[in-house]
């Protein structure tokens, strides 16, 4: 059911059909270039008609990695928050909650009321949306632990909800996964009593299997894969083997070692028209899983979830870019006790962290060609260390050295200790519903002859993520605020909504 309804003739909620059709006209620029340098911009208009389907699915979502902090954590979330769930603490009773989620515990501007005071409505109030008390939760993963046991590994939530939790997770058991131990840390061996045997080409195999197992005995009608699982190496980019589709089914059939578990589990998700989002800085997407995808015309998205060193250097590099300021050094450290941080003291898993957490300022460097010259960037160092005391609960520390005003330096320094599971599950949770929402909308322009879906590489899931995958010739954004203010804005568009605007103009012109 619509809980906002656009009173608009560019609307049309079609309730035989089940359908939000909405005309939006949508306003680009065109920049080009006169030889005395100067700059032509020319204003572009490019009516689309979107078509939603309102009817909201019966979802599953299959992690992999399912036994991990992440997998525990969500699904304890999902399941507490389904029974309504207190527990005691120091600080007094807790109840259930979504906090973190963007759709679940944030808010959009919907206009102003006749009083010319801002009325919000919570983000799912603006389109029918899969509510995460609905979704049914599986998983594969290396260990045979069960959730509670899982739970009780991870360290994360607190005793007393954990024991009220313990009922509804005794039972819950991964499938077999994947376990190829050249693509993750040698120390992750000790974990690794529930995996599977034979060729990739058979674990491909397997895969589709529990995905199309799982689909039908719990009568669903979508099935999202999310890879939780821990941070591989990067696989080598090779001619002939991973470079396009057929070569990637190719080499999978013929075992070859470059193909990683992530990228198995991408193909198999594919395969099974299930979307699939990587939530590791790993290059799962190679490009042989791009075209398959591109190809079966399913959503995919990555890379690595932004939770929260991250999430904060995105906004304040972005703050100070934009108030002309010049970052010239960005220094990240970063201890941490739990198995991804175990499995990051490997060196070539720390490097795919790295490179992930490092491209996270470009494209914020390249919006200020007064600040930065053609090529340059602030020298950027990041550090990640183990250290099993402090389990779930990361230390990051980031100090930001900058150039200011004639010459001088300006040094901000922060120490943020981040909850990692319990910030990245509502990240999870956001990545599905709107990867699922998305999945139901189509888009048509007058050059086009029919409805077709937006492309299979889903950028609108970038606020989630710390290195977006975008199509091909696509800008890459960083910038918090833009890439909540795309999702913001593309959800107003879907009901016929003009884009958020706070230029306030109706205040400044009002007499």
């Amino acid at each position: 059911m619509v809980s906002v309804k656009v009173n608009s003739p560019d609307v049309h909620y079609d309730d035989v059909e089940h359908l939000i059709i909405s005309r939006y006209s949508y306003e680009s620029t065109h920049v080009s270039y006169e030889e005395d340098n100067n700059y032509i911009a020319t204003p572009k208009s490019t009516e689309y008609i979107f078509k939603t389907s309102t009817t909201i699915p019966k979802l599953g979502l299959l992690l992999v990695g399912w036994g991990g902090n992440n997998g525990s954590t969500l699904t304890a979330s999902i399941l507490a928050n389904r029974h309504f769930l207190t527990w005691e603490t120091r600080y007094g009773t807790h109840h259930s909650n979504y906090y973190g989620s963007l759709i679940m515990s944030s808010t959009v501007k919907l206009g102003f009321n006749a009083q010319q005071s801002a009325v919000y409505v919570p983000f799912y109030q603006l389109l029918p949306m899969v509510h995460p008390n609905d979704i049914v939760i599986g998983g594969w993963d290396i260990s045979r632990l069960n959730l509670a046991a899982s739970l009780d590994r991870s360290c994360v939530l607190e005793p007393d909800l954990k024991q009220k939790l313990n009922p509804y997770m005794k039972d819950l058991i991964p499938m077999p996964s994947v376990y190829y131990p050249d693509f993750i840390a040698s120390n992750q061996q000790s974990r690794a009593d529930n995996v599977l045997s034979g060729t990739k080409q058979y674990h491909l195999e397997t895969i589709r299997k529990n995905i199309r197992d799982f689909k039908s005995k719990n009568q669903l009608d979508k099935v999202v894969v999310v890879w939780t699982a821990n941070t591989e190496r990067f696989s080598s980019l090779l001619p002939g083997i991973n470079d396009s589709a057929e070569n990637l089914l190719s080499a999978i059939k013929e075992n070859h070692e470059e193909v990683s578990p992530s990228t198995l589990f991408a193909v198999a998700s594919i395969l099974e028209n299930s979307p699939f989002i990587n939530g590791s800085p790993q290059n799962t997407f190679v490009p042989g899983v791009v075209e398959l995808a591109e190809q079966h015309r399913v959503h995919i998205g990555g890379d690595d979830f932004k939770s929260g060193q991250t999430k904060i250097k995105s906004v304040l590099v972005d703050f100070l870019v934009s108030a002309g300021i010049k970052p010239v050094a960005i220094t990240s450290y970063n201890h941490l006790g739990n198995n991804d941080g175990l499995n990051l003291s490997a060196p070539s898993q720390f490097k795919s962290k790295e490179i992930s957490k490092s491209t996270v300022v470009d494209d914020m460097v390249a919006c200020n060609n007064i600040l930065y010259k053609e090529g340059e960037k602030p020298d950027h160092v990041v550090v990640i260390k183990y250290v099993p005391s402090v389990k779930d609960s990361k230390r990051a520390l980031d100090e930001y050295e900058s150039e200011i005003f004639m010459g001088g330096r300006n040094t901000i320094s922060i120490h943020n200790t981040c909850e990692d599971s319990l910030l990245a599950s509502p990240i999870i949770i956001d990545l599905v519903l709107i990867t699922e929402l998305m999945t139901r909308v189509q888009y048509k322009t007058a050059e086009m002859p029919e409805f077709d879906a937006f492309h299979s590489i889903l950028s609108i899931l970038s606020y989630m993520l710390k290195a977006p995958l975008v199509p091909a010739g696509a800008p890459v954004v960083n910038a918090l605020f833009r890439q909540r203010n795309a999702i913001e804005n593309l959800f107003r568009a879907l009901i016929g909504l003009r884009p958020q605007s706070d230029m306030l103009l109706e205040h400044m012109a009002f007499h």
